[in-house]
């Protein structure tokens, strides 16, 4: 406790040095003592927090202890300060007049006789102090219990719960007023054990009495809810909760407990059950109408479920299509300053030279790569198409041997294509690249032999969730192979999914024709039964113009020749990575043009703002603070005959005119950017 280590010993022994030895042999002992000088300033120091006083005895005779005995008799209950008196031993003279009258003013005295050994009194002393500790302690406890019952006074009124008790011995109830209230009775009227029991429902006399046994017998907690009929002849439900009190000898002697009216909750119950048989009922008439409308409901939901499979693969797809896409995009990069560099290598060692060869291979994997990004940016949607008007029958026609050589001469090939096909306006390679996928794809699926049958024809469609309604030039690629399962087909499109073992398949290539199909505006069906073979359908739109028109439009796209690029040119690169900057200047120079190199776009402004001569701008489309739409945008503000090319790996440019510039795919080869340049040089001059 606190009040502990503030609790002095008030010591009044005003002559001689009593007051200095008292002191120092109680601070030897860490008993903290304080001096008076007087009886009224003794009397106005004491209070609860003193320890005990030590006082002689000549300080008390013929003084006036009226404001100590005051002080004495108004102390708490918790109190008895100790007073000890100094006395002194005289043979002659009778003391015990002195005595009484200090017994009777301080009460609590006791008297130690001088002199004394300082053990003695540092012992008198030791025991005082304990026993106010004590009463500090008991002081405590009696505040806990004030406190306790103030809460539970609180909680008993918060909850209108009455208290009571009931000595069973002798059968007296002890009731509190709410109590009272709860059995009808006014807080002033009697109520008795047996006015209890006769107010207890008839119907629950003996549930209630049984609960009451039990609770007696085995000492468990009494517990009941019962009806009860007020002295007006009102029923009202109470909920009486006790529990079992037992004396020293662990008999039961009382019950102690609280009560509460619950009519209001009993009244609800019984409203609410009525309800539920009245709603039974009501269900059992709905039933038969409620029963063709679930139907209706579960069939919606299975039409909802299936449309929200197709939007989470539709998501799924999408999301991963974003992922491979940067990172395509990337690896791009990488790529490009790879196959760059090692094309100038390969010029200056001899081929059939061991360098040489590595070279040749390092650039056959780079280039391998370069198709495996493509792949990558197919399945995407980001790879840069060259879509132009093509005949498919011409196309079949064209790759029929490449097709011949893919397949081994266990399998027998059929190529089935109308003879009056619309134009399609797609990228012919990527195409190609599908159509030759989907044919390896059914070869590998027939390890034994059998047939791949390529049928192409025009189809018009109402249109289903993936493809809209209109005309369409379908390629179909059937095969007798193992097919695939319905679990197996609805991952067949998945990036990296394969069926194929370790190392023969990527398991890009159906995920890139998907991609592919969808970037055209068209769509990828599969079909397949296992044991049977399958059926990939690729849908891409008609070209709806006149096939003269594609003519033109497809032989504009060659008409101009890398040869014109004859004179020396200078051309601006502009690309936020040193590395692919360097990789086409180097390439460039090696082709003879003088090549300026930066690494931003306000880099590149500030040369076309020197007045410096440029013939061509070479920028990459991704780069911080100044894409190259914007750069060129800007190049063209201060220069507007100024070619510009824009090298890129993604399709989803910003739309608008700005955007309408020649495009270099990355990664591109060194024949590529030669021949970019030429028509950039051309048509700038």
């Amino acid at each position: 406790m606190p009040e502990l280590d503030r609790c002095p010993v008030l010591i009044l022994t005003p002559f001689g040095r009593d007051l200095a030895v008292a002191q120092a042999l109680l601070e030897s002992t860490s008993i903290s003592s304080e001096g008076c000088a007087d009886v009224p300033e003794l009397a106005a120091r004491l209070g609860d927090d003193v320890c005990c006083v030590v006082a002689a005895d000549e300080a008390l005779n013929g003084a006036d202890l009226t404001a100590l005995t005051h002080w004495v008799s108004s102390q708490p209950a918790w109190s008895d300060l100790q007073f000890i008196v100094l006395r002194q031993r005289s043979a002659g003279t009778d003391r015990r007049p002195m005595v009484a009258r200090l017994t009777k003013a301080l009460g609590n005295v006791a008297f130690v006789e001088r002199p004394f050994h300082p053990t003695t009194f540092v012992s008198v002393i030791g025991t005082a102090v304990r026993g106010r500790h004590r009463q500090f302690e008991a002081r405590a406890r009696i505040r806990e219990l004030h406190e306790g019952e103030a809460r539970l006074l609180t909680a008993l009124t918060a909850g209108n719960l009455g208290s009571w008790d009931l000595d069973l011995a002798s059968l007296t109830l002890t009731a509190s007023s709410t109590c009272k209230a709860i059995f009808g009775r006014g807080e002033h009227e009697s109520f008795t054990y047996a006015e209890l029991l006769a107010s207890v429902h008839p119907e629950d006399q003996l549930r209630m009495q049984a609960a009451m046994k039990r609770s007696l017998d085995t000492g468990c907690d009494f517990a009941i809810e019962f009806r009860n009929v007020w002295p007006n002849g009102s029923v009202h439900w109470v909920d009486i909760r006790a529990r079992v009190v037992r004396d020293d000898s662990d008999r039961v002697c009382q019950l102690v407990g609280v009560s509460s009216d619950i009519t209001a909750r009993k009244t609800s119950e019984d409203e609410l059950l009525r309800l539920n048989e009245s709603l039974e009922v009501k269900v059992k008439e709905r039933t038969a109408q409620l029963e063709h409308a679930h139907q209706t409901v579960l069939a919606e939901i299975r039409q909802r479920e299936r449309t929200e499979e197709l939007l989470r693969q539709v998501q799924k797809l999408e999301m991963i299509g974003q992922l491979t896409g940067g990172i395509a995009h990337d690896f791009n990069n990488l790529l490009m300053a790879i196959m760059a560099n090692l094309e100038l290598v390969r010029k200056d060692v001899a081929p059939e030279e061991r360098i040489g060869r590595l070279v040749e291979g390092a650039l056959r994997g780079a280039q391998r790569g370069a198709a495996l990004t493509q792949r990558l940016l197919t399945f995407a949607r980001q790879q840069v198409l060259r879509v132009e008007p093509v005949q498919l029958t011409t196309l079949m026609h064209g790759m029929a041997d490449l097709l011949e050589r893919s397949i081994s001469s266990t399998i027998e090939l059929t190529v089935d294509t109308a003879d009056e096909l619309p134009y399609t306006m797609v990228d012919a390679n990527q195409v190609e690249l599908a159509i030759l996928n989907l044919v390896v794809n059914a070869r590998d699926a027939m390890p034994h032999g059998g047939k791949i049958s390529i049928a192409v024809d025009d189809v018009h469609t109402s249109g289903d969730t993936e493809l809209p309604a209109g005309h369409y030039v379908r390629i179909m690629v059937s095969d007798t192979g193992t097919g695939m399962d319905a679990a197996t087909l609805a991952k067949a499109t998945e990036p990296f999914f394969t069926t194929k073992e370790v190392g023969k398949g990527t398991g890009l290539g159906l995920s890139m024709i998907h991609g592919l199909a969808r970037q055209l505006n068209g769509a990828l069906h599969l079909e397949s039964t296992p044991g049977e073979g399958t059926c990939a359908s690729l849908w891409l739109p008609a070209y709806q113009h006149d096939a003269g028109d594609a003519d033109v439009k497809r032989e504009s796209l060659d008409d101009t020749s890398p040869d014109t690029l004859i004179e020396r040119a200078t051309i601006l690169v502009v690309d936020d990575d040193p590395l692919i900057s360097s990789s086409t200047a180097y390439l460039l120079q090696d082709l003879g043009q003088d090549v300026i190199e930066v690494n931003s776009g306000a880099a590149a402004l500030e040369i076309l703002r020197s007045g410096r001569a440029v013939d061509v701008l070479l920028t990459d489309y991704s780069m911080p603070r100044m894409t190259g739409l914007e750069l060129a945008g800007a190049a063209r503000a201060l220069r507007p005959t100024l070619p510009v090319i824009l090298a890129t790996g993604y399709a989803e440019l910003p739309e608008g005119p700005e955007a309408a510039l020649p495009r270099l795919r990355k990664p591109y080869e060194q024949s590529q950017l030669l021949r970019e340049i030429a028509r950039a040089v051309s048509m700038g001059r």
